[in-house]
């Protein structure tokens, strides 16, 4: 196991630590700004990683980069709106994952405007700075995955729920009385689109498309050339 094997690891862990309680919590604030204090009532409304993962998500996270945590209950009926606050509560999840991915890349390009920042990518000497704009670039691509994964429009993931928004009720109750069926389609959709080449991977484009958008919005920040 090399330098970055060990990275990788560490950013998995950084994504327990981090990603996932921040994902989760824009979740319950949405929702509490909306009315509904469900989740804040279940002590969910925090960045305190512990409230939020799941044992078994927490296990595949650290051994196989894919996982997930608790999801943050919700009782739209308490909110104002009921399909708008449903949809805002699901999309806050995503555009969490977008803004850390934002802050990560905005750290990275700023350390890459300084001379230490040039010297630590540049040299063939692993540095402290190294590492740590190694792992603000796994966290990006993290970040990003995590938001684009999130968005695919089939329950439980919240893209399902901002779909909702855009429906009637028969959508709803057609997905409901089908969930079982429809969530083994999802598990094998995805199972394949992990084999299949990139070129053929709908997905692949995608975290590709917003990747490229963030480091192209970063280039306008000065870099050190030597």
């Amino acid at each position: 196991m090399d330098i970055y094997d060990l990275l990788q690891i560490l950013a998995r862990a950084v994504t327990l630590m981090l990603v996932l309680p921040l994902h989760e919590a824009a979740h319950a604030w949405v929702a509490y700004k909306l009315g509904d204090d469900t989740a804040a009532r279940q002590g969910r409304l925090t960045l305190n990683p512990f409230a939020h993962l799941d044992i078994l998500g927490s296990i595949l996270i650290l051994f196989t980069g894919f996982g997930w945590a608790k999801p943050v209950p919700i009782n739209p009926i308490r909110m104002k709106k009921y399909r708008a606050g449903i949809a805002l509560t699901a999309l806050a999840g995503p555009v969490s994952n977008i803004v850390a991915a934002l802050g990560a890349a905005l750290v990275y390009s700023i350390l890459m405007a300084t001379e230490l920042g040039y010297d630590a990518i540049y040299t063939a000497t692993i540095t402290p700075v190294t590492c740590v704009l190694v792992l603000l670039q796994y966290l990006v691509s993290v970040n990003v995955g995590l938001a684009i994964f999130n968005m695919i429009p089939v329950p439980p993931l919240d893209g399902f729920n901002v779909l909702r928004y855009f429906t009637k009720e028969s959508f709803d109750r057609w997905f409901f009385v089908h969930q079982r069926e429809v969530s083994i389609c999802f598990l094998i959709v995805i199972l394949l689109l992990n084999r299949v080449p990139a070129q053929f991977n709908p997905m692949y484009y995608a975290n590709r498309f917003v990747t490229d958008g963030i480091w192209k919005l970063m280039s306008l920040i000065p870099q050190y050339n030597g």
